[in-house]
């Protein structure tokens, strides 16, 4: 299937100017599932797309798109901050989303969806978060950094950190700050809608363990969490997407 790519225009973040959210859809019946993707990733990954497609044939609305600094959208990744992709998540929610909301958050999109949720309550009815990480910049980063790095990112105001999938991640001293200032897991989290979790058991970027701090803080009555036990942070495997699948299958039906 093809899907067109469209812009939305969203509020400044470092300039006067607007910024672009880059973004595909396709429209159908609710709830509208949105896919709120990991950091550094883009809206054209294997299971962003995995998901639309599915949705598509099955007449589901979908929304993927590219958070500020990634992909098609407008801005530099390392101007990026959890607030503001937070945010982009509410932003794709008010303009192009009908009614009830479903959102998918894979790793960081684990927090911006979660964020998204708290800012609007009355819309998120559920939350499908896989391999989620939120405070990662606290609880998984600067808690496990050297002392070297700590140093750098506090005097040079940048950590520039190895990675498998290209150029390195560019981790700024204002990330940290700002993601200081959102984290989740340190007190209740007042949701009241479904929770579904899906944890690779061979994650080595977040622990296996750490998803059972969201569902210690979360209020909601109705959270299961499912370990894959040979899965890995991608969760992208056809046997791990077809788990997903009907997972989000039963949830969609139930909302």
């Amino acid at each position: 299937m093809t899907f067109s790519l469209q812009y939305l225009d969203a509020p400044p973040h470092l300039t006067e100017h607007s910024e672009k959210i880059a973004y595909k859809m396709s429209a159908g019946k609710g709830p509208t599932i949105v896919w709120c993707g990991g950091l550094n990733s883009d809206m054209d990954g294997s299971k962003a797309t995995y998901f639309h497609e599915w949705a598509a044939a099955e007449g589901r609305g979908y929304i993927r798109f590219d958070y500020y600094g990634h992909g098609a959208s407008s801005g530099l990744f390392g101007d990026g901050t959890i607030s503001r992709w937070g945010e982009d998540v509410v932003n794709v929610m008010d303009a192009l989303a009908e009614e009830n909301v479903i959102l998918i958050g894979s790793s960081m999109g684990g927090w911006s969806s979660m964020l998204a949720a708290r800012a609007r309550p009355d819309r998120v009815k559920a939350l499908f978060l896989i391999n989620p990480a939120p405070d990662f910049t606290e609880k998984l980063m600067w808690a496990n950094w050297p002392e070297e790095v700590k140093n750098n990112v506090l005097t040079n105001g940048v950590h520039f950190e190895p990675s498998d999938y290209g150029e390195p991640y560019e981790y700024r001293r204002t990330l940290i700050e700002d993601g200081r200032e959102h984290q989740l897991l340190d007190a209740p989290f007042a949701f009241d809608g479904s929770v579904r979790i899906f944890q690779g058991g061979q994650d080595i970027v977040v622990p296996p363990d750490y998803s059972r701090q969201i569902v210690d803080v979360v209020t909601s009555e109705d959270v299961m969490c499912t370990l894959i036990k040979t899965g890995d942070h991608s969760l992208s495997r056809p046997e791990d997407l077809d788990i997903m699948k009907d997972a989000l299958v039963a949830l969609c039906q139930k909302i």
